[in-house]
């Protein structure tokens, strides 16, 4: 049902007034009242019209007072004057103290009046739109709204991204690929000072090498073959915002060095120009690599990486967030369903224990597919163990070729095998020739 649009009108001359009401409610919309003095409409103000017309000349206070009065109680409200007496000068100073519109009793007053409080309306509806869309905005960029689950490494996480969403220091977010580090970053970007402004998204593995530079900082017209026009780059964009430069241990090193001068010198010079931009501009970088390990093997600047490395983050794998898989599962199940249009789904507690068993490679973007197919594979709207298939790789040795200390090569084993056989202690301490009691103190101390 639309929204009433309440409407005072001020008017002392009864004929005039009755008119415009009379052309105003025309529209079923507006809920217009009709006040002959300035006394009557101050004290009905409490009812918190949505505009007032207003009479420059009433018998018991001038307009200029009226018109102060009224803005000093709603200072939000638009003002239309009407006045018998075309004076230019009262026009100007009206419009200067914050009337939204001004005009002079004729036979095309009530149209005039019309077209001006269908404008009016407009630009408040604007503006209502604008506000509601900044308030789901910042809803939808709440930490918890975004990364779903209520792990002690999703709570950890949590802890450490407020914290670098109140400074500009830069971040470098770590973690296997599906783990949603550009959600991280997202987040940090949308909660800092900063979240008017543009966050611009690099994928450094999905460029090719030959072009990142121009992509980064930007060409004039004629640097190169093919630069038939200037273009800003990626940091010119992100300018006064965040960059989020997501895989950048697949930058080449010869392009490490001219990214280490931008960030020192906080300024870039596009392609086929000697004019320096400068920049204000906040850093955020992710990797699935080891960056000090990279650096040991000359793949990546050591001066670079203590200059990005900044406040560290490492984006949890899903096999180490326990019941958050089931608070996922559950978010990517409504979600489908609601675009899908399908009925309610749930899923069942062998479906969910095979879910429990799996180490989920992929993570999160893994867990996601897994579920949508379950979804329409289902009957009875109930997924059911049957239902669960998980997506072949052709990844070998990959529990080998991660790089991982030896205490967490000796978690995610005793984690298996836990899985494996149920929880049972004893025997998994058996399987794997250790004791009990180091099992024990691993689950005490939240490692497991």
């Amino acid at each position: 049902m639309p929204q009433t649009y309440r409407i005072f009108i001020v008017e002392d001359d009864p004929w005039f007034g009755e008119m415009l009401k009379y052309h105003l409610s025309q529209n079923p919309d507006h809920e217009v009242e009709l006040f002959k003095t300035a006394k009557e409409v101050l004290a009905s103000l409490s009812k918190n019209p949505d505009l007032i017309t207003l009479d420059y000349s009433l018998p018991d206070i001038d307009g200029d007072e009226l018109f102060s009065k009224i803005k000093s109680k709603l200072p939000n409200t638009p003002v239309i004057v009407v006045s018998g007496q075309e004076q230019v000068g009262i026009a100007l100073k009206l419009l200067k103290m914050g009337v939204s519109d001004y005009f002079i009793k004729n036979d095309d007053t009530k149209e005039l009046v019309w077209n001006a409080v269908g404008k009016i309306k407009e630009t408040q509806d604007l503006r209502e739109e604008v506000k509601s869309l900044k308030q789901q905005l910042d809803e939808k960029y709440d930490f918890d709204k975004l990364i779903k689950g209520n792990s002690p490494q999703v709570t950890k996480l949590f802890e450490v991204m407020n914290k670098a969403a109140k400074t500009n220091i830069n971040v470098s977010i770590t973690g296997e690929t599906g783990t949603g580090k550009e959600l991280v970053a997202q987040a940090i970007h949308y909660n800092s000072p900063r979240k008017n402004k543009a966050f611009v998204p690099v994928n450094m593995a999905a460029i090719p090498a030959n072009l990142l530079e121009s992509e980064l900082f930007g060409y004039e017209k004629g640097a190169f073959t093919g630069a038939v026009g200037s273009k800003p780059g990626k940091f010119e964009e992100a300018n006064k915002g965040t960059i989020f430069l997501d895989e950048i241990g697949e930058m080449p090193l010869e392009l490490q060095s001219k990214l280490l001068r931008v960030l020192q010198e906080r300024e870039i010079t596009r392609l086929g120009s000697n004019k320096s931009i400068p920049l204000d501009i906040r850093v955020i970088i992710a990797t699935h690599k080891n960056l000090a390990a990279e650096v040991n093997e000359g793949n990546f600047r050591e001066d670079l990486y203590y200059r990005i490395v900044g406040l560290p983050i490492t984006s949890p794998p899903l096999r180490d967030r326990g019941n958050d898989i089931f608070v996922l599962a559950e978010y990517f199940l409504k979600q489908f369903s609601k675009e899908n249009k399908l009925d309610t789904i749930t899923i069942d507690k062998h479906a969910k224990k095979k879910l429990m068993g799996y180490g989920f490679p992929g993570n999160i973007r893994e867990l996601k597919s897994i579920i949508e197919l379950a979804a329409v594979m289902c009957e009875d709207n109930t997924i059911t163990e049957k239902d669960i298939s998980f997506i072949p790789t052709d990844k070998k040795d990959s529990f080998v070729t991660e790089e991982k200390t030896m205490k967490e090569y000796n978690k995610d084993i005793i984690r298996h095998f836990l899985d494996k056989y149920d929880n049972n202690v004893l025997k998994v301490a058996k399987k794997l020739d250790i004791g009990k009691s180091t099992i024990y103190k691993m689950i005490k101390e939240g490692e497991l």
